[in-house]
């Protein structure tokens, strides 16, 4: 079944819908229903029981004044006591309608039921005095036929009797002085059966100031008068009292008020019984009848009601606990097309203001409610607290007339009116407009945390509840839940305490905040804020030699280190897929040089760069905990004067503001940059390969490594079938077969096309693997001449990296092998025993003569080493000086000039007595001509650089 709008089931009574009824028509007044002068819906008996809701606490009353008319027992006195507004008035006129009898009973809608419970066939028309203690005067006789009536006594008398009934109190009714009991006794036996209704008798007993007397007699004599009634009714057993009592403080009026309520209390309670209030659930029924005249059929209303309860329990854990039963769905069909919630703030917060009405209030309240969404077309399923048009003018003012001063400004600006910040947010973020996510949440609070004060212990209104006065089936609870997260950053007179939150009239301590926020505008104070943050938030490293955040180019290391450094790039340098960023221009310019010198150990380098579309959201956040972090501070040293409630609440909101920032840093920091080169058209061009980390694991530094490893960005751990594919492709070419192993290292952590190794460790555990087989290659301790020393190949060694050791391509490794093990067989074969020969000469054997091996003495024979492949024997001479030239890549020559002085220049000047001398000479040619102002921009530069010599010629 589809979500209906309320207005297209239900339909208000037309005075509701056409704004035409009168607040103060809500107000029932019995006086005018005895004098005939009352709204037709009142005096009419037939009209009035046809709004009228029976109550169980109307139908057990009305059950004993039937019974009671009848003579069948019930109760001679009844008190009606409850808080303003609690339908004490309605009440009585029910009972006016049912004893007076202008209509027969078969025609009042809900009595006869009540009389078939009493037992009552014929109900006889009894005579009814209605004492009104607001209209009658103390001090000022009613006319009555000529004759004047001063006392209660009097009035009740004419009333039940006329002038008959009079006479048998007037000498009483002239001194002031109270009948006794036997001629109220008799009265009343004369005008059975009857009824009195008498309200707001302490409003006129209060008025007599004790040891005064008025016409209408003294304080003692009405309290005397008020027992003695009460006494005599006893006795006539088809006559009975209704009586009307305050509850509040407000009704009751003063320390007088307070005395003669109590005293009435006393006599009343000798006799009375008391009557049971209109309940919370009964009060659904009387507001809906008093205003729809259609609520819906029973399967409309139960379609609605039904899809609510199933949306309640299937997202159990946000809603209150009452919502899962079945009986919460019976009270949404009772309350149809009004949602319980509204119900149960007015009764339960609302009558707790002295103003406030109970049911009368809720009756007008919620009339004005109704007729202005009305009016606006409102499509809610049901009327919610976050469907309260506070916008409007009439039903703002209505529901700050209950309040304290201070309200207006509060709905103004931040729940809602065309200036309010829930409207702005609501136009602000598309989701939040779609359904005024903001503007509902603010009204819900309003209305379940405005009554609330200072002094309740626990204040405001719980999130679950207000996503129950919000949010209707089918739409996502999580956008009510964000609207109220930035509501509570935005409102100025908006408190929270855990899950609990409440408007006030007192402003928070945001607008001081904000003020603050606004003044933090020192850069250094929050980048530094900012650096200690990502710090804290990075710890410890396994494996990076360093994280350097917010560190300048010059002040991050260029060494080959334990590890690769991470460089957590400025706020300044974000990152952005689908935008140019800066993120790349700074982390090259980190890459390719160390302050004013190149960096030469490139390829040690990893970056981590903000989220470009993060970054303004993340200042933001910080100068917000600044902000909060100065106000407590200032709380704590007096600085601001504030109180204990406040200090908490700028801590709460410092811790807050605080969580907020680390999980803004890392929803920021998010991009992990490496740095490689590609060879396009056999030049080398940098690349960035950019990858997006987690934000939401607890350990950001493992997280980093973990994803370094899974891109092989870094490598862990190294087979030797790659190293020997490094060696076959950077190293053994053009006859070249043996390489530094300490220069391929170092390569690995200066160039950006070979591999990124985590350390040295997996240099030589991969070198350490490849020399146990002979599939790789060979690796030597160093060299002599010709020789290798310390030559390994295909068996397991503990090979060394140092400045000697040496890399041999597998051939050439082979291939030297297989000639030392030739030797070692020749010269197994030369230093054999040999067998002694005849000398066929005559002559001393061996003498004179050069055998086959002949060369050395004793038929040594000399050990001649192969050569190394691909080398020459050095020469003896002792050299002095060395000079060389070399052509660089004018694209590329600053790399390959830090490679020169890396690997040419800084291994002289590391000599002790060694002078170096470098100068550069540079040749360019342009056949077209070079234009003037290249010619005064190289000129300039030249001259700054303090060249020996720089021209341009023809």
């Amino acid at each position: 079944m589809s979500l209906k709008p309320w207005k297209e089931i239900a339909r208000p009574h037309k005075d509701v819908l056409e704004g035409t009824f009168k607040q103060s028509e809500f107000a029932a007044d019995i006086s005018q229903v005895a004098g005939g002068t009352a709204p037709e819906e009142y005096q009419d008996a037939e009209k009035f029981f046809a709004r009228t809701y029976i109550t169980e606490g109307m139908r057990l009353l009305l059950i004993s004044v039937a019974q009671r008319l009848a003579g069948k027992g019930g109760d001679p006195v009844i008190q009606l006591q409850t808080a303003f507004g609690g339908g004490k008035t309605h009440t009585m006129l029910a009972v006016y309608h049912l004893a007076a009898r202008q209509t027969a009973t078969d025609k009042l809608m809900g009595v006869p039921p009540i009389l078939d419970e009493a037992g009552i066939h014929e109900l006889p028309q009894a005579r009814v005095a209605v004492i009104d203690g607001i209209k009658l005067s103390p001090s000022q006789a009613t006319p009555r036929d000529g004759r004047r009536v001063n006392t209660l006594w009097g009035e009740l008398a004419w009333q039940l009797l006329g002038e008959a009934g009079y006479e048998r109190v007037a000498q009483s009714d002239e001194s002031g002085v109270s009948p006794g009991k036997e001629v109220l006794r008799q009265l009343l036996e004369q005008a059975a059966p009857c009824v009195i209704l008498i309200d707001e008798l302490l409003a006129f007993i209060r008025q007599l100031a004790p040891g005064k007397s008025y016409l209408a007699g003294t304080y003692d004599s009405n309290l005397s008068f008020i027992q003695g009634l009460t006494e005599a009714l006893k006795a006539v057993p088809n006559a009975i009292l209704l009586a009307s009592l305050p509850e509040s403080e407000l009704e009751v009026g003063g320390t007088q008020g307070q005395q003669v309520l109590s005293a009435l209390e006393k006599y009343f309670a000798r006799v009375e019984s008391v009557w049971k209030p209109v309940a919370t659930e009964e009060a659904f029924e009387i507001v809906r009848r008093r205003l729809f005249d259609c609520s819906g059929t029973r399967a409309e209303v139960e379609g609605i009601s039904r899809q609510f309860s199933d949306f309640y329990r299937q997202h159990a854990t946000k809603f209150p606990v009452e919502t899962q039963s079945n009986e919460y769905f019976e009270r949404l069909c009772r309350s149809y097309p009004i949602h319980p919630e509204i119900f149960d703030r007015l009764y339960e917060d609302w009558s707790t203001l002295e103003k406030f009405q109970r049911t009368r209030g809720v009756l007008q309240y919620m009339a004005i409610v109704i007729h202005r969404l009305w009016l606006s077309e409102n499509r809610d399923a049901l009327i919610m607290p976050g469907s309260l048009p506070l916008e409007d003018s009439t039903v703002r003012h209505k529901s700050i007339h209950y309040l304290p001063q201070g309200w207006e400004p509060v709905i103004e600006r931040e729940v809602d009116g065309p200036r309010s910040t829930a409207l702005d947010l609501d136009r602000e973020k598309t989701l939040f407009g779609s359904v005024q996510a903001a503007r509902r949440t603010a009204r819900t609070l309003f209305l379940g945390s405005a009554p609330s004060s200072n002094a309740q212990n626990v204040r405001g209104i719980q999130q679950e509840r207000l996503l129950l006065g919000t949010v209707q089936p089918g739409q996502s609870i999580g956008i009510f839940e964000d609207a109220l997260k930035h509501l509570r950053d935005r409102l100025h007179y908006l408190y929270g305490e855990q899950d609990r939150f409440w408007f006030d009239t007192k402003p928070n301590l945001r607008r001081e905040m904000e003020s603050r926020k606004q003044r933090i505008q020192n850069q250094d104070v929050l980048i530094s804020l900012l650096k200690d943050r990502i710090q804290r938030l990075m710890g410890r490293s396994h494996h990076f030699a360093g994280i350097h955040v917010f560190t300048p180019s010059g002040d991050v290391p260029d060494d080959y280190g334990i590890g690769p450094r991470l460089v957590i790039l400025p706020t300044q340098a974000g990152y952005s897929r689908t935008e140019r960023h800066e993120a790349g221009k700074v982390a090259e310019e980190i890459l390719r040089q160390r302050g004013d010198q190149p960096r030469q150990k490139q390829n040690r380098l990893i970056f981590l760069a903000p989220d470009a579309d993060v970054v303004s959201r993340l200042k933001e956040q910080g100068r917000i905990y600044l902000a909060w972090r100065s106000i407590v501070e200032d709380i704590e040293n007096g600085t601001l004067n504030q109180d204990l409630a406040h200090l908490r609440q700028a801590k709460q909101n410092r811790d807050a503001a605080e969580a907020a920032l680390t999980q803004m840093i890392r929803e920021a920091y998010k991009w992990l940059m490496a740095p490689l080169e590609e060879f396009e058209r056999g030049k080398p061009v940098l690349k960035w390969e950019v990858v997006q980390i987690a934000t939401t694991t607890k350990n950001l530094v493992d997280t980093i490594e973990q994803r370094l490893r899974e891109e092989e960005w870094v490598i862990f751990e190294w087979s030797p079938i790659f190293l020997r594919n490094v060696l076959g492709q950077w190293y053994f070419k053009e006859g070249v077969t043996d390489v530094s192993a300490l220069k391929v290292w170092q390569d690995c952590c200066h160039y950006l096309y070979l591999p990124r190794l985590l350390n040295d460790q997996v240099f030589k555990d991969a070198l350490n693997q490849g020399l146990a087989s002979e599939d790789y290659f060979g690796h030597a301790a160093g060299r002599e001449g010709d020789r290798y020393l310390g030559f390994v190949f295909a068996r397991n060694h503990g090979a060394s990296i140092d400045t000697e050791s040496l890399l041999i391509e597998r051939e050439a490794a082979r291939a030297y092998r297989d000639r030392l093990e030739a030797e070692k067989r020749a010269d197994e074969q030369i230093n054999k025993p040999v067998e002694p020969v005849p000398d066929t000469t005559g002559g001393p054997t061996g003498e004179g003569k050069t055998g086959s091996g002949s060369g050395t003495s004793g038929g040594g024979v000399t050990e001649v080493p192969p050569p190394v492949p691909g080398n020459t024997t050095p020469s003896a001479t002792v050299k002095k000086q060395f000079y060389g030239t070399v052509d660089l890549d004018p694209i590329r020559a600053k790399m390959d000039f830090a490679t020169l002085v890396d690997e040419i220049v800084e291994k002289f000047t590391l000599c002790s007595g060694v002078k170096v001398k470098i100068s550069v000479e540079i040749e360019a040619q342009a056949p077209e001509g070079f234009d003037e102002k290249l010619q005064r921009d190289i000129r300039e530069n030249c001259n700054v650089m303090k060249f020996k010599g720089a021209e341009f010629e023809q």
